[in-house]
């Protein structure tokens, strides 16, 4: 007795059933949204400990000069910096009655990613008296120094 209500033949099918077809892609579909994880979890990291400020890296008073060198190494008055240090730095900087001018100056082939890592970090600890120093330089294209 055929399913279809029409006349049988005795002829095979040819048309493929799609139903098991269907049924195994939506199991296979299920399995694999039950094995995807979830991505409700925390994503533990681990900070490095705040670094005291070395004794011979001071605020100055009236401007400090911040460079970045074409070895990624932060220089602060002439004194090499990481960011720990940079961010106390910059919160002394802030925290001083008359707050001194602090002055930028990247070198010529200073990387662009720790440029804006360090912008990002002078922004973020409110500086008020900021200034770009050294850019007369590079006043043509292609001069480097």
């Amino acid at each position: 007795m055929a399913m279809s209500g029409g006349k049988d033949d005795g002829a095979p099918m040819m048309e493929m059933n799609m139903t098991p077809l269907i049924d195994v892609l939506l199991v296979l579909l299920i399995m694999f949204i039950i094995t995807i994880p979830v991505a409700t979890h925390a994503v533990n990291i681990d900070l490095p400990a705040p670094s005291p400020t070395p004794p011979d890296v001071i605020v100055e008073p009236e401007k400090n000069k911040l460079v970045l060198t074409a070895t990624d190494e932060i220089l602060w008055n002439g004194n090499t910096i990481n960011d720990g240090q940079l961010r106390t730095l910059l919160a002394q900087s802030t925290q001083m009655a008359v707050e001194p001018e602090l002055q930028f100056e990247p070198e010529a082939l200073a990387s662009y990613d720790l440029a804006a890592r360090v912008l990002q970090i002078i922004k973020a600890s409110g500086v008020t008296k900021f200034g770009f120093v050294g850019n007369e330089r590079y006043r043509t294209f292609g001069s480097a120094g």
